[in-house]
């Protein structure tokens, strides 16, 4: 079956399920019947149907980007945040106070919150000029409603930050990085840009323009941790239905990465208890079953 064919059959086949991320006011307004789905290959050119073309936000799905980032510039951010399954919510601080501040891995948020001090004043522009050039569209940008509705209800996130900041294990002021944290979380983006975007890691680590962000070692380990960690707590249910790296966000989005051959991206707002999306789970269950692409 030829890819358009076959993006194309899923999205009439899934039916959107799920509730949207309603804590967050601005995205608690999201159609939860949108459905959107796109995969690039290797050299660029992209699949999609159903609303594939319709940004939206990405939330967590940033934390992938930013973990490559970070380790574009060494493998020190491993001193301050783990590589393992956290088993507890996203947004849980309990594993915080037994492990002496340093999170879990890079996906949960406490772990990201780390990686956005890591990357410092301006890790959130230093992202969008990544995601503008990778994905080929320079209208990528924060949502500056998001952005507000999250940072006004971000008292959760705040009390990780100090509380790792009780540990010695943040540089730069907690307003700072809540700043940059929540602009990296509220840019928008599309099926076709995230499906582009993400190509680096079906590459091994090369750009679209041929240069190299990650060795190959790298590419391998940011995949080999969105595999574990990139679905929350539901990440062996993601590795037994799809089985590939994967980065959700609650915005409803859904990165998977096939190496040496293409990137995918789904988004469907409505979420499961884990906050993972109905609909882009089983679409990207359906994906591998019918092409037999999975790193298994």
């Amino acid at each position: 079956m030829e890819l358009q064919q076959l993006v194309s059959s899923i999205a009439a086949d899934v039916t959107p399920d799920g509730a949207v991320a309603d804590y967050i006011p601005a995205l608690a307004r999201i159609d939860p019947h949108a459905f959107g789905l796109a995969v690039a290959t290797l050299d660029g050119e992209v699949f999609g149907a159903g609303d594939f073309e319709t940004p939206f936000s990405i939330q967590s799905i940033s934390k992938a980007f930013m973990l490559a980032l970070a380790l574009s510039q060494g493998d020190d951010v491993w001193s301050r945040v783990g590589r393992e399954p956290s088993g507890s919510p996203f947004n849980s601080l309990v594993q915080l106070e037994t492990e002496q501040g340093i999170p879990r891995n890079p996906f949960i948020n406490a772990g990201a919150l780390v990686v956005t001090d890591h990357l410092g004043y301006g890790a959130a522009d230093k992202l969008l000029k990544f995601l503008r050039r990778e994905s080929g569209n320079p209208d990528v940008d924060v949502d500056p409603e998001v952005a507000k509705s999250e940072l006004d209800h971000s008292d959760r996130n705040r009390a990780l930050a100090h509380f790792m900041a009780s540990y010695g294990n943040m540089r730069n002021n907690v307003d700072v990085v809540l700043h940059e944290y929540v602009r990296q979380c509220s840019i928008e983006m599309s099926c076709a840009d995230l499906a582009r975007a993400t190509l680096f890691l079906a590459r091994h680590g090369v750009r679209n323009d041929g240069t190299r962000l990650l060795a190959v070692s790298g590419a391998k380990r940011v995949n080999a941790v969105m595999l574990t960690c990139g679905t929350y707590d539901a990440a062996g249910q993601f590795a037994y239905r799809v089985g590939l790296p994967g980065k959700s966000g609650v915005g409803g989005g859904i990165i998977a990465v096939v190496p040496g051959k293409c990137a995918i991206a789904v988004w469907s707002p409505g979420l499961d208890a884990r906050g993972n999306s109905v609909a882009g789970l089983d679409a990207l269950d359906r994906f591998t079953t019918l092409t037999g692409w999975s790193v298994f």
